[in-house]
């Protein structure tokens, strides 16, 4: 008679459910409230719907076993510091020798003494030999250990003081001496602060073993902020009472909500790959700049010897300064730039003075006993006469104010942002720019390096006096020279030199 009649009771109660939902819901509050009672955890009181003192006091424990740990770790504001430690004290000596080797004061030292390109393969090999000690089982162990200590900061950094002031508002933050007068409060106060604790709490791992965790402590801080039989003792009981659902049950009862279930996001990171890279590409990084240091300084010797000052302005548009504008909007700069420059303040300042002095001596007035010999040397002279006014034309098309380019960009520049096109139309203008600033420093410094070397078998010429082979009138020749002839070409020479050595910087070559 009685499972006839609790067969009824189910019978009719789920017709009665499906037509009363919130019948339903308070019938499923019910028997949560039912199973968290038969529970040995009693933390909540259901006819209150309060959380009991004995609550707090669980909470109490655990924020006065990891309290060493949340100081520690609030000390400690750099997110990436025990990640570094973790690598650090996860290391071989002969790990430690390679990273040493890629270090930038070991970089530093050595470029004083090495080539670069040499430099650049040591870099190579030291880089794939701390790759290489990274075995996958010990980027694992890694791996794992740094994931441990991710949620064991997690959890310790868990405000617990927060939660508990709530039980107790006279409570001292950090003051163990006492237990603090916990009182019930409304379940419903602290349902937000649990919520975010399952989220700390549950991402413990309830299997592994702590113990190269707290070593890891002993090791890099030289105290075990927690003894490990304690953390175990912790990790245990949140185990059991992740597995009888005992907060879950709680935060249902207090949000009256029958379906409510923790979100836990386990995100494992991974280090060592990083790792190696970031030590990878710092170390090229490192080269670059000394490269580039070494590159500016070679730079800045030969502007001083070729114009005695390094502080060159010829160029008026087409210039780094100019180009900072297409930069900042992620578009190409001027690129040849600063060679251009130069080019231009060389073909004004020497080669318009001294190198037209050679060569009206020795093109004009001289007398070549093979002209093919006179016509190359003239033809290179006469391009590089040219070179000064077409990189002046092209300079000015630049110009804002009426130049063909200049306009054009002042136009586009302020549709860029919001116009692909406008962009795109911009980028190609730039790029075809670049294109003809480098044809023009390309050529001129070809057709400078031709006029040199005529110039050198000039000078090797007239000191074959009197059986000079060449010029047939070098005796002549310097009875119009406005300066003896040897030593103006021996200095143009040496200029042109100088100035190719310049632009090879520019061009890599």
């Amino acid at each position: 008679m009685a499972n006839t009649e609790s067969l009824f009771q189910k019978v009719f109660g789920s017709l009665f459910s499906k037509k009363d939902p919130a019948a339903e819901k308070k019938r499923v509050l019910k028997q949560i409230a039912k199973n968290l009672s038969k529970t040995r955890y009693k933390f909540y009181k259901h006819s209150s719907g309060q959380a009991l003192p004995s609550l707090a006091k669980f909470f109490f424990e655990i924020y006065k076993a990891v309290a060493p740990c949340q100081i520690a770790f609030n000390a400690q504001q750099n997110p990436n510091a025990y990640k570094m430690m973790v690598i650090d004290y996860s290391l071989t000596e002969a790990q430690k020798q390679s990273i040493e080797q890629l270090s930038e004061e070991s970089i530093t030292s050595l470029s004083a003494n090495m080539p670069f390109d040499q430099l650049k393969n040591k870099i190579k090999e030291e880089s794939e030999k701390l790759a290489a000690a990274f075995t996958t089982e010990k980027s694992e162990q890694i791996d794992a250990l740094n994931s441990k200590l991710a949620y064991f900061k997690q959890f310790c950094l868990f405000d617990f003081y927060f939660l508990l002031k709530k039980f107790d508002s006279s409570m001292q933050e950090h003051y163990f001496q006492t237990t603090p007068d916990f009182k019930a409060i409304d379940a419903s106060y602290i349902a937000d602060d649990l919520k975010d604790f399952l989220t700390v709490a549950w991402t413990i791992p309830t299997v592994s073993d702590w113990s190269d965790l707290i070593q890891f402590f002993k090791t890099t801080r030289g105290t075990e902020p927690i003894k490990v039989a304690h953390w175990n003792k912790i990790v245990t009981r949140l185990s059991q009472m992740k597995q009888a659902k005992i907060f879950e049950m709680i935060i249902q009862l207090a949000t009256k909500d029958p379906f409510y279930e923790a979100s836990i996001d386990e995100k494992r990171e991974f280090i060592v790959s990083p790792y190696i890279e970031k030590v990878r590409s710092e170390a090229i990084s490192t080269v670059r700049k000394l490269e580039n240091e070494q590159k500016n300084s070679k730079i800045d010797s030969l502007l001083s010897q070729i114009f005695n000052t390094t502080a060159i302005f010829a160029t008026k548009h087409y210039t780094e300064e100019g180009s900072e504008v297409f930069v900042k909007r992620g578009l190409p700069p001027y690129e040849f730039a600063k060679p251009l420059n130069y080019l231009k303040s060389f073909l004004i300042e020497f080669v318009k003075k001294d190198v037209r002095e050679l060569a009206d001596l020795v093109l004009v007035r001289g007398k070549w006993t093979n002209p093919e010999l006179s016509q190359q040397m003239s033809e290179a002279y006469n391009s590089i006469m040219e070179a000064s006014e077409k990189i002046t034309a092209f300079d000015n098309k630049h110009n804002e104010e009426g130049g063909e380019f200049g306009i054009k960009f002042k136009t586009l520049l302020p549709r860029c942002e919001r116009d692909r096109e406008s962009k795109n139309i911009l980028r190609t203008l730039i790029n075809d720019s670049n294109a003809t600033a480098k044809e023009y420093v390309v050529k001129t410094t070809k057709q400078l390096i031709v006029f040199a070397k005529d110039t050198k078998s000039l000078i090797d010429d007239y000191k074959k006096l009197p059986r000079a082979e060449m010029l047939t009138n070098w005796k002549e020749l310097e009875r119009f020279a406005e300066h003896p002839i040897e030593e103006l070409s021996v200095d143009v020479y040496k200029k042109i030199y100088l100035f190719v050595q310049l632009i090879q910087s520019f061009l890599g070559s």
